[in-house]
């Protein structure tokens, strides 16, 4: 498959759905879509168009977590990156654990980093933080502040 192979599927397939989408390079695509399209695009470019998944990223911004699923095309050299924004009044978006395994950790680490939670994980038990950490406090969340001389002590300077 060709970048613009790629490209076209998506268009193709997701239309109208797609909010925007953000060619930065070359070698790299944005796809915005609303959270509730996150699953069918996973789905659709992990199943159909054979990209491997690399990681999922979390962003902390004012009023949502932007959330990131980031799939290699290894043979054409081409990252495609699919972004939805969370709002944070209601922090919940659908696990894509069960179309790929490979999701588990990032999910449950994004969970108690920054507090989304991921509809459908059948294990978000803490996997970075102390059994004894506040469920409510999410360090990667700007509004997070250190609130022990333990907490500063451990911070790098």
């Amino acid at each position: 498959m060709t970048r613009e192979g790629v490209v076209k599927s998506l268009k193709s397939e997701f239309g109208e759905k797609i909010k925007k989408f953000y060619d930065k390079s070359s070698r790299r695509i944005y796809v915005d879509v609303a959270r509730e399209d996150v699953i069918g695009m996973v789905r659709f470019i992990f199943k159909d168009l054979g990209a491997r998944f690399n990681i999922a990223t979390a962003v902390d911004n004012p009023d949502s977590i932007e959330m990131m699923y980031h799939f290699d095309f290894d043979r054409i050299g081409l990252i495609v990156t699919i972004r939805a924004y969370v709002p944070k009044d209601d922090c919940v978006i659908d696990s894509i654990l069960p179309i790929m395994k490979g999701a588990e950790w990032i999910e449950r680490e994004i969970h108690e980093l920054f507090g989304l939670e991921f509809k459908g994980h059948p294990n978000m038990k803490p996997l970075l933080l102390p059994d004894d950490w506040p469920a409510d406090k999410h360090p990667m969340r700007k509004k997070f502040k250190l609130s022990t001389e333990s907490d500063t002590n451990n911070q790098c300077s």
